[in-house]
């Protein structure tokens, strides 16, 4: 494969990604020096306006791997990834709407103290794990495959650059916290969207405009984008991306700690959702850049496909491919699509490591330690930073000697996680028939014949009898499978050892979703219910009485739910639905 390298021009637009991400990190920890508590440190003193909030959500989870790979998908099997907006749109109304009023109003700055609250802290600490290894894992692939797609077609070195996003990372979320996160996010969410625009202008140039870029895709079937097939072994339909996106990207937005976190920092609730109605505008502003880019990218290289002729060798590599050959002539701008490829992965490892250390701290330090000083927290809070940051860039070192990369209560919990982990590995082992993932015809006619190497499919082996039914399941059902299950089996449990009374189940804890569509009727609304009481004004005591959440800085899990006598929660205001941060600090520095 033909190796096109960097300018010097090229590093130093990339270098300059970090210097500015780090110096983000330093100019926050001296800002606020003076302000040295875990709750400034992990959730900004819950002070964070919506504007920022927003960009860094965005920017979390529109990691490198979307820069590369939604590309790619398009430029392979079409256009019907736009369908994503949808499930966004769907994501971000049941997150604000559902979600995010228990979380907010709760005061806790773990998701999974939710647990606890609701059901019990074995629950809790198995999510916790859970998450923790599951990030870690993550966040090591997000950093070394995108690395590893831009070394072997750029030339960019690879470990350099695994290093530099791990050390830059540790260092700005250990020096300023969250505040340095969600700042350092919506610097590198602009870089994202410059990024993509230089690409998509350049590209339509050399296309002969987007009109053409229109008429090619969609000559080469790339516009067809609705199909309501409702096979679920089809890797794209329009169920399989709204249904399947929708519980995917759920798990991610609607419960994820890093998701919650930078909601909860906001001042008010009001503020928490629009930065969740925002950050959406955000998800659709980077989708349709990369659907976009997948298709004029297909335009360019409708006559010769560099995959398929063996020019590169993963699909991965085909948006960089792409970028070295539009920019050719043009010094720095390679430069900027890879910083705008690393500003996703910055901004997604980041977070996680926030996220991380937040949740080993609420969940587990505390729990074992719960009388800390403020001082003590939070340079608790700043070595786990640390320590996870050294995991996280160790943990992309192992991803190396990984195979594939892009696809990759408790009783229901097991469950769930089984039965996802089930069919995804079978997934892997057993890959779907060509005749459900196949991509749309691609040419290689005008491709010049040297130094091209083919492949010879291998022999077919024997297939289980689940190869082609349950292991072929699009890989956007994963979630729900395991969602489903949870849910199912969690029921079951329940029913064979006993169901919870619903009057015993604190109101606050639960969002009455029925109360949207039986408004009409205060009757089916009650037996909706099931018996929690949510007209008895429970809920507006448990604020105004403070008899289940924050005192102060200290967890609602030290005085439990049951206590109805306590005094009005410091710092929280329920008719604002907002914190109050000096009533806060006045209590953490008693």
């Amino acid at each position: 494969m033909e190796v096109k390298n960097f300018s010097v021009w090229d590093y130093v637009v990339f270098a300059a990604l970090f210097v500015i991400s780090s110096g983000i990190g330093v100019f926050f920890a001296i800002k606020e020096r003076k302000k040295a508590t875990s709750r400034e440190f992990l959730v900004g003193g819950r002070q964070m306006s919506f504007g920022p909030v927003a960009l860094s959500l965005t920017a979390s989870f529109m990691s490198a791997v979307t820069v590369l790979g939604t590309p790619s998908e398009v430029y392979r099997f079409g256009a019907s990834f736009v369908l994503f907006f949808i499930a966004y749109a769907f994501v971000v109304i049941f997150t604000s709407e559902l979600f995010l009023p228990v979380f907010y109003r709760s005061g806790i700055t773990s998701t999974y103290e939710y647990l606890q609250l609701r059901f019990n802290k074995p629950v809790r600490f198995a999510a916790t794990v859970i998450y923790i290894v599951q990030t870690i894992l993550y966040t090591g692939v997000v950093v070394y495959a995108p690395a590893l797609a831009l070394n072997q077609v750029t030339g960019f070195d690879l470990w350099g650059s695994v290093f530099a996003t791990g050390i830059v990372c540790t260092f700005y979320c250990t020096l300023g916290g969250l505040k340095a996160v969600v700042w350092t996010d919506a610097f590198q969410m602009v870089v994202m969207i410059v990024g993509f625009l230089t690409v998509l202008i350049q590209g339509s140039i050399h296309a002969g405009g987007f009109h053409n870029v229109l008429e090619q895709a969609k000559n080469g079937s790339r516009l067809d984008i609705v199909d309501f097939d409702v096979d679920p072994l089809r890797r794209h339909t329009f169920w399989t991306i709204t249904v399947g996106g929708t519980f995917t990207w759920l798990g991610i937005y609607g419960v994820n700690q890093s998701t919650i976190q930078r909601c909860i920092s906001c001042k008010t609730e009001k503020h928490a959702k629009l930065a969740l109605y925002f950050n959406l505008l955000g998800l659709w502003i980077i989708l349709l850049c990369a659907v976009f880019s997948g298709l004029i990218m297909y335009s360019h290289f409708k006559d010769c496909d560099p995959w398929t002729s063996g020019i590169i060798s993963a699909p991965d590599q085909l948006m960089p491919y792409f970028v070295m050959e539009i920019f050719a002539t043009m010094p720095g701008l390679p430069g900027l699509f890879v910083a705008c490829a690393f500003s996703g992965t910055l901004s997604t490892v980041a977070a996680g490591i926030n996220a991380l250390a937040t949740v080993t701290f609420e969940d587990i330090v505390k729990s074992c330690f719960p009388h800390l000083s403020d001082k003590l927290s939070t340079w608790i809070s700043k070595g786990l930073c640390l320590l996870f940051g050294i995991l996280c860039t160790s943990m992309a070192v192992a991803a190396s000697l990984l195979g594939g990369v892009v696809q990759g209560a408790l009783g229901g919990l097991l469950t769930g996680i089984t039965l996802s982990f089930w069919v995804a590995i079978g997934a892997f082992i057993y890959p779907a028939p060509d005749s459900k993932t196949w991509p749309l015809p691609l040419s290689t006619d005008q491709c010049v014949q040297s130094n091209i190497t083919t492949t010879v499919a291998p022999e077919p082996n024997s297939r289980p009898v689940l190869a082609d039914t349950w292991f072929s399941l699009s890989y956007l059902y994963f979630s729900a499978v395991g969602c489903l299950g949870c849910i199912i089996a969690g029921v079951i449990i329940s029913f064979i050892t006993g169901p919870q009374r619903g009057k015993d189940i604190h109101p606050p804890l639960i969002r009455p979703v029925c109360n949207l569509f039986c408004f009409w009727s205060k009757k089916y609304k009650t037996l909706c219910w099931c018996g929690v009481q949510h007209d008895s004004g429970l809920e507006q005591d448990y604020f105004e009485n403070g008899s289940t959440w924050k005192q102060g800085a200290e967890s609602v899990i030290q005085y439990g739910l049951r206590q109805e006598t306590l005094s009005h929660v410091p710092g929280y205001d329920p008719k604002n639905k907002s914190y109050n941060n000096m009533a806060l600090e006045k209590i953490t520095h008693l």
